[in-house]
C-alpha cells in the first residue's frame, strides 16, 4: 500500500528533481497547497497572494522508504530556518512546510523538528510549518520534470543543479540505479 506526503521547501523544481531519484518513491508531482484560492495558476502563486506554497506531492512505498527518511532528505534539501524564502526566492509561496495526511506523518514531522532543535542542527530556529493537507492542486504540466527538460535554464544552472549534486553525494545509498 502506498502513501503520499506533500512538502514545501522553496522552488518545487529542486524537490522534484531530488525525490524522483530516491528508491521507494513512485511519483513526484509539483503543485500548490496551503492557500485559499481554488485552482491556482503558477503566475497567481508567484504573485504571493493566493496563500499557496510551491510543493511536491510524493507518492511512496513505505516498505522501501520510511516517512522519517523522507523528512531527513527534505530537511537536507532546503533551509528550514528561513521564513517565506529559500535563498533568492522570496515570498510566502517558498515557505518551508509539511502537509501531512496521517497522524503518523504529523507525529514524525514534529518529532524530527524537536530532535533537530534539541541537537541545534541549524544555527537558527526551525520555522517549518506542520499542517494537515486540505487540498493539493497539481501544477501546470510544463513543470513536470522541469529540470530534466530544461537543463540550460539559468535558474536550474545556478540553483537546482548544485543542490542536486550535493543531494546525490549525501544520499547516494538511497538513490535508484
Amino acid at each position: 500500500m502506498t502513501q503520499q506526503i506533500t512538502l514545501g521547501g522553496g522552488c518545487f523544481w529542486c524537490l522534484e528533481g531530488a525525490f524522483k531519484q530516491v528508491r521507494g518513491v513512485l511519483k513526484v508531482q509539483s503543485g500548490y497547497a496551503g492557500g485559499h484560492k481554488a485552482e491556482p495558476t503558477y503566475e497567481e502563486v508567484c504573485k504571493g497572494d493566493t496563500g499557496h506554497a510551491e510543493v511536491v506531492q510524493i507518492t511512496f512505498e513505505p516498505t522501501s522508504l520510511s516517512v522519517r527518511e523522507i523528512f531527513e532528505i527534505f530537511f537536507a534539501l532546503h533551509d528550514p530556518t528561513q521564513v517565506n524564502r529559500q535563498g533568492n526566492d522570496i515570498g510566502s509561496q517558498y515557505r518551508t512546510s509539511i502537509f501531512y495526511q496521517t497522524d503518523e506523518q504529523q507525529r514524525l514531522a514534529q518529532e524530527i523538528i524537536t530532535e533537530m532543535e534539541r541537537e541545534q542542527t541549524w544555527d537558527a530556529p526551525i520555522v517549518t510549518t506542520v499542517e494537515p493537507l486540505e487540498k493539493f492542486w497539481p501544477a501546470e504540466e510544463y513543470h513536470d520534470n522541469y529540470v530534466e527538460r530544461n537543463p540550460e535554464n539559468a535558474y536550474c544552472q545556478a540553483v537546482v543543479h548544485p543542490k542536486l549534486a550535493k543531494f546525490k553525494r549525501t544520499f547516494a545509498e538511497k538513490l535508484d540505479g
